[in-house]
């Protein structure tokens, strides 16, 4: 998990029913091997995760271009108790721009959940 370290975003890779890849920048928190992202529940991301919970990952720039080695894993939905232990992580990461993004959530129709990647 070297190579995520001290970096503040990740290019998750998840596949369509077809198998095209859809590569997507997101943050991300590491914590005891798996790695964590925030996304809303009803997005493109969760239902190809859903279909096949195959992904890659690779440490990325703001933009979604990778710094470093796609590795695989797989994805599910983590449940309420990994869940808030993430949003710890992530408050502590990523600071105003989570609570902010947090503030903005609540004028939303659909909810974020937390998806853990065990690589």
């Amino acid at each position: 998990m070297a190579q995520f370290s001290g970096e503040k975003y990740l290019n998750l890779e998840t596949f369509k029913k077809s198998r095209k890849a859809v590569q997507t920048p997101v943050w991300f928190v590491e914590d005891n091997g798996v790695l964590y992202v925030r996304t809303m529940q009803n997005s493109g991301k969760v239902k190809r995760m859903r279909n096949n919970p195959h992904v890659r990952v690779a440490p990325c720039s703001f933009r979604g271009r990778p710094r470093g080695v796609w590795v695989d894993g797989e994805a599910h939905i983590a449940d309420a108790a990994e869940s808030e232990r993430a949003n710890q992580l992530f408050n502590r990461k990523y600071g105003l721009q989570k609570r902010f993004d947090d503030f903005i959530d609540k004028f939303r129709k659909s909810k974020r959940v937390v998806v853990a990647i065990r690589v």
